[in-house]
């Protein structure tokens, strides 16, 4: 039997990179995946493809920043399949903003979309979770969040405050059989990557120089989507069942490095 065998998932930011990846993870090991993103034609045009691998998914499209839209999504997948066992809270912009240029208006819309809707998320799953024999929530966080970066004041905050309310949220929700854990992914390729102007972070003279040749990266290679995915199925699985309050870094090495 796979792993997830009837079990019921809802990830956000599903449409692309590491919340796609994560989704064909978990469904490949017998999930049922509400996937859910702002970007309703991007989404749909995911969950064809799953579909035609032969993967149980649908969608539901919503602003993860707004409370009462993600709670609607949430108890959709619940509705859907009568139950909800798994949640990974990934949705997240990115952001680089100087100090000196980051507004309040920045800064709260960073916050609202990468660290509240963590919170939202939890919110909503937590009755159904409650009613799981196997509940597990997985946060995607940022080695960002355990260590400075230039011109990261917003985006690094966020996903420290996302590490720290997972360990919150595992003290709280422990008692109930439900499970908490993140994930910290360092430089992975996915559209986060992509710079002002188009240009892709990775393939850069300073990154190949510093990260790959010079070896900041140990592994010599930034990583894929799917990369992360395998931790998050880890730590949605019964593989994992007595690992809670954890932040799994998967950054090829780079804080290891000095």
């Amino acid at each position: 039997m796979r792993r997830l065998e009837s079990r019921v998932a809802f990830v956000t930011g599903a449409a692309r990179g590491i919340g796609l990846a994560a989704t064909r993870a978990l469904a490949q090991e017998g999930a049922r995946v509400m996937m859910c993103d702002i970007d309703a034609d991007v989404l749909t045009e995911a969950a064809e493809q799953l579909a035609k691998d032969g993967l149980q998914v649908r969608t539901t499209s919503a602003d993860v920043s707004n409370r009462s839209e993600l709670a609607r999504a949430v108890n959709a997948a619940a509705d859907a399949w009568g139950r909800l066992d798994i949640l990974v809270n990934n949705a997240a912009i990115t952001d680089d903003t100087p100090f000196e240029a980051l507004s309040a208006e920045q800064w709260h819309k960073v916050m609202n979309v990468n660290l509240d809707s963590v919170l939202y998320g939890a919110q909503a799953a937590m009755p159904h979770l409650r009613r799981s024999p196997c509940a597990s929530i997985i946060n995607v966080a940022s080695i960002q969040g355990l260590r400075g970066q230039p011109n990261s004041m917003a985006y690094a905050t966020a996903k420290g405050a996302v590490i720290n309310l997972t360990r919150c949220m595992a003290v709280d929700f422990g008692p109930m059989g439900i499970r908490v854990n993140a994930v910290a992914p360092g430089y992975i390729d996915t559209r986060m990557a992509l710079m002002h102007g188009n240009v892709h972070e990775h393939q850069t003279d300073w990154f190949q120089d510093v990260f790959i040749k010079h070896g900041r990266l140990p592994l010599r290679r930034p990583g894929k989507a799917e990369d992360v995915a395998g931790p998050i199925l880890f730590l949605a699985s019964d593989d994992s069942r007595y690992v809670t309050g954890q932040a799994l870094v998967v950054d090829g090495g780079l804080t290891c490095t000095y």
